[in-house]
């Protein structure tokens, strides 16, 4: 029977009020949501809040066939109408703010842009642990934000925690540098900012990137997709693995990414001992681990590790990979089933840690406002105290390198009223967030900072490649005519970015000419300010006197050029140190980016790396760091001697040292370790006229041995002292963690004997000796 005209039209307006609701709910709403307007679904145990999480991700496995489980194992999650899953992008980025690299994030609408902090190497700079931690809060904040809003996943893959072990590596930026404790210690607290601290409750979940030993990109003709990294036990362990071992154990990160390369021989995300054996078994992951994306494809298709996709496909579930970013798995995983490489338990336990994240995350918990963090909203996105703090963690991680005194830095706004502001980076924006970044709230570049303070005459010089002179003579003229000048010089994403490592440690083109022709003219002083990720080799500038401060700004962040000048001017005390070394031009020539050994080897000229290995000249140290003011340190109360309980099972004169050179270690693991701490006061006094930030590094130089590092850095604290006032820092000192070395095995040790500590011009010495009982220890 036709319907009448009222009938007709009412059926118009249901179609489009569903429509609608059906709009909003895909645009506002939680991909992954539970209706309770469902009848259908509302009542399945799985969507039941109540129910513990593990019986909920049995509920709903058990409800999917195969093929429906075999698509919830790539990103872009397939939908499942039955049971009302929508679909879900698990790719969203947030290494230094919400980014848009990835298809689970969108820019635009309510959410224009989000808060752009500096490069997570600049950030490092900072030694601010702390600081660290809040710039995680603060983005989850963002990122929840935009996820209630539509435009955001939950699952953000970051941060990158790989070492910083060549100089050239193009993602150096994205790391916090050199320093396996550093590094470890920022993926700890910046997870911890990131996921919250609400129990077994995610606020986002975060992701500990690229495991493991990945650190080349695209270097003479080798790229990350076909690199074999030979790796030894020793450095596995005392370099490559450290931050990983953090991220998972201390700061209870919900996923970790395996990287492209091979280690060994065998692509990390087909290795069972790498995933199943350690990040699942002895570090016992409480999440997913994720491939970088199409690592499964590369390691069938170019690596050529397999001889069939289905045999991929059930290598690396079975080595404990659970999902993969790219197709791969989705489209052969089913045949790897049918031909009985792949059992489709294998499959539900791959899926089970997935579908734990989510339901941690509340995604099958019903509307984003029913839920802790369903507040958040566009005006909890770039507002005025998130850039407040992008600005202070650029203040907090620029390092001045170089500063000849009292007619140097920093200037003065009745003294300096015009300044000359020159150089490829001097006027940038984009070039000021590094990679991996998003849209920033807005930007102040450097020559619109320097002109809050002074005059500005601008000339750009050249761009960063620099390949020519044709405007080097207006650069002159600009310092010729201005009462200082500011070089804005360095490197940008065209230089060193993903799949581009740098050939040298040099300023490309001729920057190092238009610093040297625009300082030997300059009326005033010549500041240079270099934007870089990795390290530079400036030693022309270092040198020369008509330069007369050096500053490293990393890549500063949206606010960059406003933390550029005001640290410039002294409204900001600079209290940055550097995260890395800076080698010269000449340490490059014996070190192809392929050779992993950390430690140097006489035999062949090989220099070692970092500057726990490495013995020779350097532009910078690791640790570099200038103020506007001075400190000293005294050491206030420090133990003398500490004695190692063993065990029980073992005794001094039994333990193995066939390993060793000549003195004894104990194995860590034949060690009472718990609680064996020893703390170390130490008095910080600002003996200068400036209030100023200090970061305190104490490193230890162990008993000597032929597999220990020359030093590492054992702990370090950031301490604010007012000028002409004394702050007593007390740095704590795990023996068994900061005071061990890994031997040729791989075994983790404490070496019995002298351990000298180094703090700033103090040096202390502890004496570690093996104890049988409790009752012997004198610390």
């Amino acid at each position: 029977m036709p319907l009448s005209i009222s009938n007709q039209l009412l059926l118009v307006l249901t179609l489009l009020l569903f429509l609608l609701l059906l709009g909003g709910a895909t645009a506002g709403r939680p991909p992954f949501a539970c209706d309770p307007r469902d009848a259908t679904t509302r009542n399945f145990p799985f969507c039941r809040s109540s129910v513990p999480i593990a019986e909920r991700v049995r509920d709903l496995i058990g409800r999917l066939t195969l093929q429906e489980k075999i698509r919830l194992l790539v990103n872009n999650a397939a939908a499942v109408p039955r049971l009302g899953i929508r679909g879900y992008e698990w790719w969203s980025e947030a290494l230094h703010g919400v980014s848009n690299v990835g298809p689970g994030t969108k820019f635009g609408g309510q959410f224009p842009g989000a808060t752009s902090f500096p490069q997570v190497i600049t950030t490092a700079a900072s030694f601010n642990a702390s600081l660290w931690e809040e710039i995680g809060r603060v983005v989850s904040d963002e990122a929840r934000a935009m996820y209630n809003g539509g435009a955001a996943g939950l699952t953000f893959w970051s941060p990158n925690v790989n070492v910083l072990r060549d100089p050239r590596w193009g993602r150096g930026q994205e790391t916090p540098g050199e320093d396996p404790l550093v590094v470890g210690k920022y993926a700890a607290r910046y997870v911890r900012g990131l996921q919250g601290n609400d129990g077994e409750r995610l606020k986002v979940a975060a992701c500990c990137k690229h495991y493991t030993a990945y650190d080349l990109d695209n270097w003479n003709g080798i790229d990350r997709f076909h690199f074999d990294a030979k790796v030894s036990k020793q450095d596995l362990e005392d370099t490559f693995n450290v931050p990983f071992k953090a991220c998972v154990l201390e700061g209870k990160v919900a996923s970790v990414m395996c990287s492209y390369n091979q280690v060994n021989g065998i692509p990390t995300c087909a290795d069972p001992t790498l995933l199943r054996g350690t990040i699942r078994g002895s570090w016992r992951l409480d999440g997913y681990i994720v491939s970088d994306c199409d690592s499964v494809g590369v390691f069938y298709d170019t690596q050529h590790y397999t001889t069939t996709p289905e045999e991929a496909a059930a290598d690396a579930i079975k080595a404990g990979l659970d999902l993969d970013c790219g197709p791969f798995l989705a489209q052969h995983t089913e045949a790897a089933v049918q031909r009985k490489l792949l059992s489709e338990l294998d499959v539900n336990n791959a899926l089970a840690n997935t579908v734990a994240v989510q339901m941690r995350l509340g995604m099958f918990d019903g509307e984003p406002s029913d839920q802790p963090y369903g507040h958040l909203g566009p005006q909890h996105v770039c507002t005025a105290e998130h850039q407040r703090l992008a600005l202070e963690a650029a203040h907090q991680g620029i390092v001045l390198l170089k500063n000849l005194g009292t007619s140097s830095l920093p200037l003065s706004p009745q003294r300096h009223r015009t300044v000359a502001v020159v150089g490829p980076n001097s006027d940038v924006t984009v070039t000021m967030i590094g990679n991996y970044a998003g849209v920033a709230c807005g930007y102040t570049t450097p020559l619109q900072g320097v002109a809050r303070y002074a005059k500005t005459i601008h000339q750009k010089g050249c761009d960063v490649a620099c390949v020519g002179d044709q405007f080097f003579a207006r650069a002159e003229v600009a310092a010729r005519h201005a009462d200082a000048t500011v070089l804005v010089m360095g490197l940008d994403q065209s230089i060193e970015a993903e799949f581009i490592d740098r050939k040298g440690l040099l300023l490309p083109g001729r920057q190092q000419e238009l610093v040297s022709r625009v300082a030997k003219v300059s009326k005033g002083p010549t500041v240079l300010v270099l934007m870089s990720g990795g390290p530079v080799d400036v030693s022309f500038a270092e040198s020369d006197p008509r330069v007369s401060a050096i500053i490293w700004a990393g890549y500063p962040g949206q606010a960059g050029g406003a933390a550029i000048a005001d640290v410039i001017f002294g409204s900001a005390n600079p209290g940055g140190k550097l995260p890395m070394t800076w080698y010269p031009q000449s340490y490059l020539a014996k070190l192809p980016m392929t050779r992993m050994d950390m430690r140097a080897d006489p035999r062949t000229g090989y220099p070692g790396r970092t500057y726990r290995f490495y013995k020779g000249p350097v532009v910078y140290p690791f640790g570099h760091g200038l103020s506007y003011t001075k400190f000293s340190h005294t050491i206030a109360k420090a133990p003398t001697l500490v004695s190692v309980p063993l065990d029980g099972r073992h005794t001094a004169t039994s333990l193995n040292t066939s390993s060793l050179s000549t003195d004894l270690a104990v194995r860590v693991t034949h060690t009472k370790c718990s609680g064996l701490s020893m703390s170390v006061h130490v008095d910080v006094k600002n003996t200068g006229q400036v209030d100023g930030s200090h970061t305190l590094l104490v490193f230890s130089n162990p008993p000597t041995g032929k597999w220990a590092p020359q030093r590492q850095l054992v702990a370090f604290e950031k301490v604010h002292v007012p000028a002409g006032s004394q702050q007593r820092v007390r740095v704590g000192i795990h023996v068994c963690k900061h005071l061990s070395v890994i031997d040729k095995q791989g075994i983790r040790r404490i070496p019995i004997g002298e351990h000298k500590l180094d703090i700033g011009d103090l040096s202390h010495s502890v004496s570690l000796q093996a104890a049988t009982s409790l009752g012997e220890i004198k610390a």
